[in-house]
């Protein structure tokens, strides 16, 4: 059973909204997106003022909640979140630590159906705004398009930053955010953890990788302000990560403490530039990174930990005077120098304002509860976060308008002009890296049989199926006849065996790799293939750093991800239905020497 709210139930008015929230009408908030932006500050620490200290509490934390529905979970849900939380509903987390801030997962079974995303949004906010002193929640997701993204089809998917990054438009990334935005706006999801400011230059990124625009931090720094812009233009608080930069590591954070050496020098030059731009762009909120970096604070705590980081740079020396949020923190960056009950504290006193995902709530608001009753924190520190996040609620309409309509998801989630877009943007993404013989573009009459096989990773949310499957459809929409073979991220030898026999009847080969490494079995499958005497076309999935391993293929090009709106992309580049125009926004180096470099940033053939 879905919560009521999208069709024609009636929603309290904004007059019932605010006093609700305990405002009189000598409080309410004018409707002035310039006062709402932050020229209401009396009006907010007057409702602060009559905030309890577990009111407050409450308000700094963003929390996962198991469930499709606020108040009629599933009972797997139910038992996962008495399992982790000790609530059994979102309703019963909103009313047991008054939570400021949900977010969204697809494992979480939160994004079903856009109908079924907004009617958990109206739930939340109505339960919320039912407590005494009740606020509008904001709710957030990781919807950063490409490999992350927590909201599926029917809603419009985009490709990942990486892939924008090779077309090197802001325009694109302007319009991405625009489209995503408004369907985010539509399914009462009112912040995105979006985008990626992290500049990657190094290949090795277990994390972050393809989720950056690239290595050119001017770049970067462009299509992140423009992305930013476009989702802000919408009415979603964009969030720019992981500062104060996630993109040389080997370490992913989730399961380890990265430590960047990058000097201060380095640090200003690359990593900064990006963070510096979305802040001149207005960036409503910045999410920290659990990583060490010595040059800005030798102490060896985390970013996320770290005062110098948070307040000596960020707020005072760039000028940043936003919403900070922490990286999740059941992540293992920020959890293996203190423990769970020390980490949201430090948090705070490091200049952080909200609290995500902590892996023990109950824990994490008793500890900074205690905090402020200690003394360690005092009770005018939360005041100047919740002033931040209450700014912001005000900003993004919260305060007025809570809730949202079945109209306004009908008439803006996965419309036809925004799928129109986004496959317009992926017809610009797609990079070729080696042609030999002009043998690309395929003709339907010189290569009318074809075989597709190779990497199947898991599949992004909304996608067509594995990306094997959805590239040999898009090729059969297009005149080929086409036979799919999934051979896996680690082909055994009997799957090349059996890949290399279908090959047999077939006239050229495309092979999707996938994180091709120096142990990887995928260039012998590659190797096989192209002993047969047909064509072989590599196409990288994921990184394109796996064309400098694949010697043999005749051509090879890059996608950058493997959801369906690139690898169709791929399809329509392959079949010469368009032609190729990305532009590498990382160098290649060779993998026999990876301080030479094969292919430079900016490198691209075509037709």
């Amino acid at each position: 059973m879905h919560d009521a709210g999208t069709g024609s139930t009636a929603h309290p008015s904004r007059r019932t909204v605010l006093a609700a929230a305990g405002l009189t009408a000598a409080l309410a908030l004018t409707p002035d997106p310039a006062r709402a932006a932050g020229h209401d500050d009396e009006r907010l620490k007057a409702l602060i003022s009559r905030m309890t200290l577990e009111e407050k509490v409450g308000q700094l934390f963003v929390m996962r909640v198991y469930g499709h529905s606020a108040t009629d979970p599933d009972q797997a849900d139910i038992d996962a979140n008495l399992r982790e939380i000790g609530v059994r509903t979102a309703t019963e987390l909103i009313a047991r630590y008054r939570v400021g801030g949900i977010i969204y997962f697809t494992w979480a079974h939160n994004t079903r159906t856009p109908h079924q995303i907004a009617d958990l949004s109206n739930g939340i906010q109505r339960a919320s705004l039912a407590q005494p002193r009740g606020l509008p929640v904001l709710i957030a997701t990781d919807q950063e398009h490409g490999i992350v993204a927590r909201v599926g089809r029917p809603a419009t998917l985009f490709p990942g930053a990486m892939a924008v990054g090779a077309t090197g438009s802001r325009a694109d990334a302007r319009t991405l955010g625009r489209i995503s935005g408004a369907e985010l706006r539509a399914l009462g999801i009112r912040q995105d953890y979006a985008p990626d400011a992290d500049v990657n230059v190094n290949p090795a990124n277990p994390v972050i990788g393809v989720r950056s625009f690239g290595a050119d931090p001017e770049a970067v720094a462009g299509l992140v302000a423009a992305e930013v812009r476009g989702y802000q233009d919408s009415g979603v608080a964009a969030t720019a990560k992981h500062f104060p930069g996630h993109g040389d590591t080997a370490v992913d954070s989730h399961f380890g403490f990265p430590v960047i050496t990058h000097s201060r020098e380095l640090w200003e030059k690359l990593d900064a530039v990006p963070f510096r731009s979305a802040i001149r762009a207005g960036i409503d909120a910045i999410m920290t990174a659990h990583i060490m970096v010595p040059a800005l604070d030798d102490s060896g705590d985390p970013a996320t930990l770290s005062r110098p980081i948070l307040t000596g740079i960020l707020r005072e020396e760039l000028g940043y005077d936003g919403v900070v949020v922490t990286d999740s923190l059941g992540m293992e960056g920020v959890r293996q120098k203190y423990g769970d009950d020390r980490v949201p504290v430090l948090a705070l006193k490091a200049g952080v304002d909200q609290l995500l995902n902590p892996p023990s709530l109950d824990l994490a608001w008793n500890a900074v509860r205690t905090a402020v009753r200690d003394g360690e924190l005092t009770e005018a520190r939360l005041d100047e976060s919740l002033l931040r996040i209450l700014r912001l609620k005000a900003k993004l309409g919260l305060l007025d308008r809570p809730y949202v309509t079945a109209t306004g998801v009908d008439r803006t989630v996965g419309t036809p002009g925004h799928l129109h877009a986004a496959d317009r943007i992926a017809d610009r993404t797609t990079t070729l890296l080696v042609n030999k013989g002009g043998v690309l573009p395929l003709s339907r009459r010189t290569h009318p049989r074809l075989l597709v096989v190779g990497a199947d990773p898991a599949s992004p949310s909304g996608t067509d199926g594995p990306p094997t499957t959805v590239l040999a459809n898009a090729l059969t929409s297009l005149g080929f006849t086409v036979t799919a073979l999934s051979t896996g991220t680690a082909p055994t030898p009997a799957a090349i065996d059996k890949a290399v026999t279908a090959a047999g009847n077939t006239d050229a080969v495309i092979v999707g790799t996938y994180n091709v490494s120096a142990t990887s079995s995928q260039p012998t499958l590659v190797s096989r293939l192209t002993a047969t005497g047909r064509p072989v076309v590599a196409l990288a999935l994921r990184n394109p750093y796996d064309v400098a391993r694949l010697p043999d293929a005749a051509a090879c090009l890059a996608s950058y991800s493997w959801t369906d709106v690139e690898v169709r992309a791929a399809a329509r580049v392959i079949a010469g239905r368009v032609r190729p125009r990305g532009r590498l926004p990382v160098p290649v180096q060779r993998a026999d020497d990876p301080a030479q470099v094969l292919y430079p940033l900016g490198y691209g053939l075509s037709y």
